[in-house]
């Protein structure tokens, strides 16, 4: 058993006050938010210096207290101190290079806010500070462990969803001792270096025709009208459709790989790079391979099994895997080629064992994996151990 941190997500069914009340917090939070970036902003450019977040909240009270901003106290307080606090770690991470420096928060885009404590789920309705009733919510399953921060939030077609953080102890699946390599790739989502072929379903082009229609219809609505909020909300659930259903594949995908192996290799693909080729753009980005990964690493993590990603520049598809001369002349449109000694190769199969064999090398240099002697799919892994240097090539191609 582990200790993990989960998310649970239900739709709110508020009443039309309560609504009222959720836009209200929704409005109070982006406005302190923008506020006290802009209060930084010029700060900084005045004299190289910004208030931190403690600073911040002893203006945020008094800020509450001024005849024209008082409408502030109609909302959790501890909602708007959180904004700070995300308002400051956004600024962490730039001055770490991990984010862009913090934007404004528009009302067009995502509307959310958070209750960092005192909320709890209670015969089907939700409680929170100024939500003293409760708002009902379509709980469809147990939130089996103590209840921490909870982010409720606004959908662009209008719907109320909370998600409630919940940190609980999680039965890992049991090891399975098998390894794979995974080639991921438009033609076929994911394809692993023992075969399996996982489907691209390519959800935007699915809906391409029915979301075309639907913007140029909103193209024609007069901005603000009534029709154009109904067109509005038409396209924003077409795009929500598209979303879920890609999201409900990524998840189903990488709960079977981690479920079926205990080390899994990929290449540490340069997603913003590849979205550059103009033309095959758009259906990288509906692959979401980035999104892939992370669901990958995480329930990877909570299972105890193991990824490793290989350098994106390595010639997975180039080299044959069954003698390692490395075909130059390779290009995207060749699905299928042989090399000099007669292996006649599958790309994509091809790719998924060369990445399966680099990845093993990188595990067996960080001393992390060792040969069970059994089954030449199988290994166990195992700390500070290494693979036998002939183990490597019985592992990959099995």
């Amino acid at each position: 058993m582990k200790t993990i941190f989960r998310t649970y997500q239900f739709e709110l069914q508020p009443t039309q006050e309560q609504k009222v009340l959720l836009d209200k917090h929704f409005g109070c939070i982006r406005y302190v938010y923008n506020y006290f970036l802009n209060e930084r902003k010029e700060q900084y450019q005045a004299d190289k210096k910004f208030d931190n977040y403690y600073k911040q909240a002893a203006t945020l009270t008094e800020l509450k207290k001024k005849e024209e901003t008082d409408w502030l106290k109609e909302v959790n307080s501890q909602s708007l101190q959180f904004a700070l606090r995300c308002l400051d770690t956004a600024y962490v991470n730039f001055f770490r290079g991990n984010a862009k420096f913090p934007r404004f928060k528009s009302r067009k885009k995502k509307n959310s806010f958070t209750v960092p404590q005192f909320a709890k789920l209670e015969d089907g309705r939700f409680f929170a500070p100024k939500f003293k009733e409760g708002i009902k919510v379509n709980v469809h399953r147990e939130v089996k462990g103590k209840i921490g921060k909870c982010t409720l939030s606004k959908t662009p077609t209008g719907k109320y969803f909370v998600s409630i953080l919940s940190e609980e102890k999680y039965h890992q699946k049991e090891k399975t001792g098998a390894v794979c390599g995974i080639d991921l790739g438009l033609k076929d989502f994911a394809i692993t270096s023992n075969g399996i072929k996982f489907k691209n379903n390519k959800y935007t082009k699915q809906y391409e025709k029915e979301l075309a229609k639907a913007q140029k219809h909103l193209s024609r609505k007069t901005k603000g009208s009534n029709s154009f909020e109904r067109q509005r909300r038409k396209t924003a659930k077409l795009h929500e459709k598209i979303t879920n259903s890609r999201m409900d594949n990524l998840h189903k995908v990488s709960h079977q790989l981690v479920s079926d192996y205990d080390i899994i290799a990929l290449e540490d693909l340069n997603v913003k790079g590849m979205v550059k080729n103009h033309k095959l753009a758009k259906h990288i980005s509906d692959a979401s391979w980035g999104t892939f990964v992370r669901l990958l690493e995480y329930k990877a993590d909570w299972n105890d099994k193991q990824i490793v990603k290989i350098n994106r520049f390595y010639p997975s598809s180039k080299t044959c895997c069954e003698c390692g001369w490395i075909n130059q002349d390779l290009n995207l449109s060749i699905r299928e080629w042989t090399c000099k000694n007669g292996h006649v190769l599958d790309r994509d199969l091809n790719a998924a064992k060369n990445i399966l064999k680099e990845g093993l090398k990188i595990l067996n240099s960080a001393g992390t994996v060792e040969n069970t002697g059994g089954d030449s799919n199988k290994t166990s892994v195992k700390k500070h151990k290494s693979v036998k240097p002939e183990a490597h090539l019985s592992l990959a191609n099995g």
